[in-house]
């Protein structure tokens, strides 16, 4: 019994390294913005990514309706999705597994490849994308797609080459406990943030943090409170892009 418990707690330790290993570009900042005695007296907010083996590489998630600036009456608009090498729809799974967001709003699951969504006239961007059994977003290409799409009188969005945001968590008004993480899952679309030169920002209060590559930011201790997030998408330089969706703001509560 003495080896077993030793064995034991040597793979708890293993475990616990192992999963600290997993923790990358960690970062510490006081709660309050600054460095001064108060401000180390409450808890120092960590912002950091995780790096896991990818879900679903191989999966493929392709776009038949709408097509692309293709006009349709205000109404019901017709969405119809192909899904490849990803178990969609399996017999007594509930979750939702494909997702759409329209304009930058927050994502709507769907549990079906096909549907239709009531949209009143105006011009529509819908990005599509996948999720693994966490909810995260799967962020290889072909994982997501997007498309532009025009009801009833609206024009077409002018072109623009520029990179873009699509975010899946937060959703807005969500509310988490205050020893809850808050995952920030965001979809770079339309580039590459290495070959593009491109960084997120998260930027919440006072505090804001910066990543190069997609991966989910997790941010631990902060104190209770209505907070407004941003998510920007920006070149190295710090430069904004011009497009509208390079941009997401999202309200959170924390309790």
């Amino acid at each position: 019994m003495k080896n077993l418990n030793g064995v034991l707690v040597l793979l708890s330790f293993c475990l616990a390294c192992g999963e600290e290993r997993k923790r990358i570009n960690e970062v510490e900042i006081d709660s309050s913005g600054d460095s001064t005695a108060l401000a180390e007296e409450k808890p120092r907010v960590q912002f950091y990514q995780v790096e896991e083996e990818e879900a679903y590489p191989d999966a493929i998630l392709e776009l038949y309706s709408p097509l692309g600036n293709q006009v349709f009456d205000p109404g019901e608009v017709p969405f119809e999705f192909n899904i490849k090498n990803y178990p969609f729809g399996e017999v007594g799974d509930t979750s939702f597994r494909l997702y759409t967001i329209l304009n930058g709003g927050d994502p709507v699951g769907f549990r079906t490849p096909i549907f239709q969504q009531e949209l009143g006239e105006g011009s529509f961007r819908v990005v599509a994308y996948l999720v693994d059994e966490k909810g995260i977003s799967l962020k290889n290409f072909g994982n997501y797609v997007d498309r532009d799409f025009q009801v009833g009188e609206s024009r077409p969005f002018p072109y623009s080459a520029e990179p873009y945001l699509g975010l899946n968590l937060p959703h807005n008004d969500q509310e988490f406990e205050q020893a809850e993480p808050i995952v920030v899952d965001f979809l770079v679309v339309g580039g590459d943030m290495k070959l593009d030169g491109l960084i997120v920002r998260v930027e919440i209060g006072e505090l804001s943090y910066e990543v190069d590559h997609m991966a989910p930011i997790h941010l631990e201790n902060m104190l209770p409170g209505d907070y407004l997030l941003q998510v920007k998408l920006l070149r190295k330089d710090g430069k904004e892009l011009e497009g509208p969706f390079s941009s997401v703001t999202k309200r959170i509560l924390v309790r």
